[in-house]
This record gives structure tokens, sequence and C-alpha cells, in this order.
């Protein structure tokens, strides 16, 4: 105390400030650890979490696309020739997502006391929604486009073989790498550009071999038309994905549920409306009724194909658009191409399990006569030479079937 009394008193004020200051340091400095822990947890957690939500969307646009694609393949194989509807199939089934709708979403925590939350006036502005006259021109014209890829791909695929359907198609993801070089400053690596040769290789080495179709089915006006019509439906889808990116990240400005429904369900209102005034006005509507009655495998096969199809292709969209907003249109794209092989798959496991089960059902139908057999036998006191006997006709008569 007498030291500091001969102090002066300007001295003594920043003895003590520095004093406090050197205080103040050494208690920050485990706060400084405690909240640097804490920031790499969370970001770790984050990236798990992205992680997750990847897989699950490509898991949509794997399982999505195979499905549809079989499906597809399938109306057509077992007379169905309606393309209109067969478009409309592809976009009208966003009905379904609406339920999506009622799902609660977390909102944004906004307390400025807490530290953990930084305020950017230019992250509020444009987190800021933007105008309905904005929205409003952004699903338009992406319904459009959309309604337009999916009745070209649908005239494609009607008159060309599978195999040349599906090397046409592959050319997508190179018109998807071009708009986004444009539109969305896609930056390409070695990594890159090696991993979209590679897929576009891949794709056709597929197309080769997925069967020996050749083009003397169709005249060589409808196979023009069917080659011109898919090279533009690859293109425009292209261009389709760069513009969903280009319109999230520019106008929409949010990764909220509720902007990848409205990113879906708003351009499909719109492309539906399009392609049923196209339904009615081209008169392929009155057909509809035969084409139903004249199907195949029936009419509930009929209306279960196309419902089936169209929940398939809203899977695929969610898993598409989600690929965009966690990634990129190319990425999305690119798993998409990756998918392509997949649906021999399906098809190769779907036999499997319908022979599975017609085997079975040969099995258990042979199990319930022997069984009935051995009820008549017991009732009627029969020989059994006799009942053996009208066993092995039986065995016969349905070897004699097959």
């Amino acid at each position: 105390m007498e030291e500091l009394a001969h102090h002066h008193p300007q001295e003594l004020q920043l003895h003590i400030l520095d004093d406090q200051e050197a205080k103040e340091g050494n208690s920050s400095q485990p706060i400084s650890i405690i909240t640097n822990s804490q920031a790499m947890i969370t970001s770790e957690s984050k990236n798990l979490w992205w992680w997750i939500r990847v897989a699950l969307y490509s898991l949509f646009v794997l399982s999505g696309q195979a499905v549809a694609t079989l499906l597809g393949n399938l109306y057509y194989k077992e007379g169905g020739h309606s393309m209109w509807l067969a478009s409309l199939v592809q976009l009208g089934g966003f009905p379904i997502l609406l339920l999506l709708y009622f799902i609660p979403t977390p909102k944004q925590p906004s307390d400025p006391n807490n530290p953990y939350i930084q305020i950017d006036a230019q992250a509020q502005s444009q987190s800021q929604s933007p105008s309905l006259k904005s929205l409003a021109l952004v699903y338009l014209f992406l319904g459009a486009v959309g309604a337009l890829n999916g009745f070209l791909y649908s005239v494609g695929l009607l008159h060309l073989p599978v195999s040349t359907y599906s090397l046409i198609c592959s050319s997508q993801l190179a018109f998807n790498a071009l708009f986004s070089f444009f539109l969305n400053a896609q930056k390409f690596t070695p990594y890159i550009i090696n991993s979209l040769v590679l897929l576009t290789l891949s794709s056709i080495l597929l197309a080769f071999q997925s069967d020996s179709e050749d083009h003397n089915r169709v005249s060589a006006g409808k196979y023009a038309l069917g080659f011109v019509c898919t090279i533009l439906a690859s293109a425009s889808y292209g261009l389709l994905l760069s513009l969903d990116q280009f319109c999230f990240r520019r106008v929409i400005r949010k990764e909220t549920l509720r902007t990848v429904l409205s990113l879906i369900v708003h351009p499909s209102i719109v492309a539906s409306v399009i392609i049923v005034v196209g339904l009615f006005g081209s008169g392929e509507w009155e057909n509809l009724g035969r084409e139903m009655d004249g199907y195949k495998l029936g009419k509930v096969s009929y209306v279960m194909n196309l419902v089936g199809t169209a929940i398939s292709w809203q899977a695929f969209t969610i898993g598409t658009i989600g690929l965009i907003i966690e990634a990129s249109s190319l990425f999305s794209n690119s798993i998409s191409v990756v998918g392509l092989p997949i649906v021999p798959i399906f098809s190769v496991v779907m036999a499997m399990i319908l022979a599975i089960r017609g085997f079975v059902s040969y099995a258990y139908q042979y199990y319930l006569d022997d069984n009935k057999l051995k009820a008549q036998r017991t009732s009627v006191g029969g020989d059994e030479l006799g009942v053996r006997w009208a066993l092995n006709a039986r065995i016969a008569s349905v070897n004699g079937y097959l």
C-alpha cells in the first residue's frame, strides 16, 4: 500500500487496468477453447447430416428412375400408345406431395443475445422471400420446359429402340455440364471431367448391350423423328436441371422443405395443365377407354401401372431437386446416369421374383391337390392304386398344359 501511494494517480490507474486485462485474458482462454470445441462438434454434425441427406436423395433418384423406366416400358409393351398420357404420368403425380406440407419444420433461431448466432445484414436481405411476380415467372417457365421435356421423351421412347434411346439420353450429362458452366459458373477439375467421360462411356456400353433391336420396325421418318426428339429432350433436361439450380440459388434463396416442394409442385401444376390441354387438343383422350380395355394385363394392371409410374417419377424428382440443393445440378445428373445400369438389374430381380412366385404357386396347388385326393380316399374308402392313378393323371394334364 505504501508503494502504491507513492505512484502517480495515472500510473496507478494504468496498473489497475493492466491487471484487469490480464485477468480477463486468462479467464477468456477456456471460454475460447470451449467455443472452438463446440464449433467443431457442430461442424461435424452438420457434415454427417449432409451426407445422410445426399444418400437419401440419391436413393430416391436411383430407385425412382429404375421403377419408372420399367413401368413406362411395360406400358408401351402391353398395349399403351398415348404419348400425352405417358407424359402426364411423369409430372401429374404431384398431389401426393401435398401431404408433405403438413410436416412441421423447425424455425431458425433469432435470439440476438445468443453469442453463437451471427446476424448479417446481407444474409438477412438475401433470405427475404422473393416477390410473387418473380416466383410466378419462374414456375411458369420451369413448368413449360418440363412439359416440353416430358413430351419429347415420350415421342423418342415410342419411335426408338431402347438401346438407341438410352444411348442418346446419356448425352444429357454433357448438355447439363454445358449449361451449368454458363448459368451456374460450374468449375471443371480433372476429376470432374474424368467422371463425366467415364459415366457417359458406361451408359454408351450399357446401351449397346441392352438389347439387339434395330430400327427396321419403324419407318425411316418415324425413326428420324424419335432421334431428333430424344436429342432435344436430353438438351432440355440438362437445361432444366441447370435452371433449377440457378432459380433456387438466385431467386428463392432458401433451403427448407417447403421451398423444395414448391420448386416441384408449382412447375408440375403448370406442366400438367399444358399436357392435359395437349391430350384433349390432340384427341387422344377419346382412345383412352379402348386402350384400357385392350391392355394385355387387364384394366387393374393398367391403372396400377400409371399410378406406380407417377409415384416413381415423383420420388425421382424429389431426389433430383434435393441433390441440386445439397450439391449441384451436375452432381444430380451424374447420380441419374449412374442409375442407368440399375434398370436391367431391377428387371432381372423382378423376373426372378415372378419366377419364384410362379413356382411357389404351382407347388402349393400340387399340395392342395394331394390333400384333396387323400381326403377323397378317406371318405369313400377308395383303394390306393385308384388314388395314385388319379393323381398321376392330374399331373400329366398339368404338364401337357405347360
